[in-house]
């Protein structure tokens, strides 16, 4: 008999998520549902407001990926206002969202995503010898996993279970026999995560030496940037590089080796796609390399669509294309077939969910379910996020995504002992989406080693321009536009449109509004119910297997429901059990 399980709150994340899921008699998940109970918001608070104050309040979004939000939001008033910002604000805004990048994936991984792959108790019956022989098989310089290292680190997690305090490792599968690392390997990912605790916080202070602070940081203006006594300063640019080459070291010797050692051990499930999903990948492109204008610049990341997991055929994308559905979201007024940022509406329309005789609410699943919309790209749902990048990048035969991409694939065949690269299609899996980060972090912290230097260079040889100046009154009148490029999540788009000089309307698009989504109008499923289906799961009351799928996607429904009710009416009330969490 089938099984129908929640999974509510999904922790580990930013925001409040709830899954539901059926497991047949088999153990396989045959049906999925992703339902946000949030609902909270900027959109509705930027109308009337004046357009070049709209990235302050937009960053608010989220407190993540705040600087990307906040840049985003800048770019689509300086695409209505057909503003071209200076060399320096550029690559200024390209360290500062490197920066994110690398920050916001290694926390992913080692603290949002590690303890779905590894089991802490299992480490503490490790021997710290082997273990640090274990290490030099996935690096030739392990970071910080010699045989003392490892030992103090395992005396330490050891005293806090001894003591009952597992504090941040409580609550979780512990034991649960879809964990596969050896005791050995547990222990090298356990020292790296609390290494990695605080490698995180230099990382963070990059954003800050050109961002002023991190969160929320506040040196971007419609135009260019204001931290000009900053790449003035030889010293400032020399502490920004001195932390990025720590932080690549660490990625380096670290983050790629673990991802390398859990994808060999759980080779069986990248190659049988486990976690695939939908299989068609959307990116905006993002990194501007030079200054030719908005959306002609050539990129880092390139921009297109790939379909059914067709890697030789990649199509252009266009922005008019993208439309959000509400059929199954608590909105009304979505149109038919959804409706295009720039004429979106944001009515809410909350309709509860269902009390069975098992005393627990379920959602409606032939009803509205959730309060994130459904995005389409030309009537397609689609994922996107680092997966989307690499995917996109090989379909474009971009030389820098195939390089380190085929270099991971390379070294994953090695492991396995196939004597070759392993199949781009292992991709295709929730291993491959955890792999397409890390090798997306190995590529950012190594070009952004050259922007600091062209950064140096360009000051250097006298240009200290920032900011190009603007008559607001002659182009705010009636102007729109968007500012469409990538988060750390995946593709984010701010649509604005203004008019005698005020935000008439203002919509956001946002990685895991396009992940997390319900069904559509044609009850076709979002990118985290999709990759659930099929996916084994060991023990149904230890959900295991679907946590780690949903947060290999590094879900932030904080961002993906960023409305409200203005009014200040209370919509609805929330009761939130964590019985099924870890």
């Amino acid at each position: 008999m089938s099984k129908h399980i929640i999974v509510d709150p999904i922790t580990r994340i930013e925001g409040h998520l709830r899954i539901e899921a059926v497991i047949g008699d088999d153990g396989v998940v045959k049906d999925a549902y992703s339902s946000s109970g949030m609902f909270r918001g900027i959109e509705a608070i930027l109308k009337g407001r004046d357009p070049r104050d709209a990235g302050l309040l937009a960053m608010r979004i989220c407190g993540v990926c705040t600087g990307t939000h906040y840049q985003r939001s800048i770019e689509a008033v300086e695409h209505a206002f057909n503003l071209k910002i200076p060399k320096n604000a550029r690559i200024v805004r390209n360290l500062i969202q490197g920066a994110l990048y690398v920050h916001d994936h290694v926390v992913h991984f080692y603290h949002l995503h590690a303890l779905d792959w590894v089991d802490i108790t299992s480490a503490l019956k490790a021997d710290p010898a082997k273990a640090a022989k274990e290490a030099l098989k996935w690096s030739n310089t392990p970071h910080g996993a010699g045989e003392g290292e490892l030992r103090a680190i395992q005396e330490r997690v050891g005293k806090f279970v001894a003591q009952g305090r597992l504090g941040i490792f409580a609550n979780a599968y512990w034991g649960n026999k879809h964990y596969k690392l050896s005791p050995e390997q547990n222990l090298i990912a356990v020292a790296h995560y609390l290494q990695a605790l605080d490698m995180q916080r230099d990382m963070a202070k990059m954003m800050a030496i050109f961002g002023g602070k991190m969160p929320h940081p506040q040196s971007l203006v419609v135009g260019g940037v204001t931290c000009v006594q900053d790449i003035q300063n030889p010293a400032r640019i020399a502490e920004f590089k001195s932390i990025l080459n720590k932080s690549r070291n660490f990625v380096k010797n670290a983050y790629m080796p673990d991802v390398l050692m859990a994808g060999t051990v759980y080779a069986d499930e990248a190659l049988d796609g486990t976690g695939a999903g939908l299989k068609n990948y959307m990116s905006y492109g993002d990194f501007r390399l030079d200054d030719t204008g908005f959306y002609t610049s050539a990129l880092l990341f390139p921009k297109g669509v790939v379909l059914n997991g067709d890697l030789s055929t990649l199509y252009p994308l266009e922005q008019e294309k993208i439309t959000e559905d509400v059929s199954h979201s608590w909105y009304t007024g979505g149109g038919d077939k959804g409706l295009h940022p720039f004429d979106g509406v944001t009515n809410p329309h909350y309709t509860g969910m269902e009390k069975k005789a098992d005393g627990n609410a379920y959602i409606k699943p032939n009803e509205k379910y959730s309060w994130i919309k459904s995005p389409l790209y030309d009537d397609t749902r689609v994922e996107v996020g680092p997966l989307a990048r690499v995917v996109v990048g090989l379909a474009a035969k971009d030389p820098n995504i195939t390089k380190y991409a085929t270099d991971f694939l390379t070294e994953l065949g090695n492991t396995l002992g196939l004597g070759k690269a392993a199949p781009a299609s292992v991709i295709f899996s929730t291993v491959g989406r955890t792999a397409a980060r890390a090798i997306e972090t190995n590529l950012m912290a190594d070009v952004m080693m050259g922007w600091v230097d062209e950064l140096a260079a360009n000051v250097a040889a006298g240009d200290h321009s920032t900011w190009t100046e603007f008559d607001f009154d002659a182009v705010s009148k009636d102007a729109k536009g968007f500012g469409m490029a990538e988060a750390p999540r995946g593709g984010l788009g701010h649509w604005v449109v203004i008019k005698d000089g005020k935000i008439e309307n203002y919509q956001a698009v946002v990685p895991s509004t396009w992940n997390a989504a319900p069904r559509d109008y044609k009850n076709r499923m979002g990118a985290y119910e999709a990759a659930l289906i099929g996916t084994k799961v060991a023990d149904p009351e230890q959900p295991l297997e679907i946590l780690r799928t949903i947060h290999s996607f590094d879900p932030c429904i904080a961002c993906a429901v960023h409305i409200v009710d203005t009014k200040g009416k209370e919509l609805a009330q929330f009761k939130v059990g964590t019985s099924c969490a870890v």
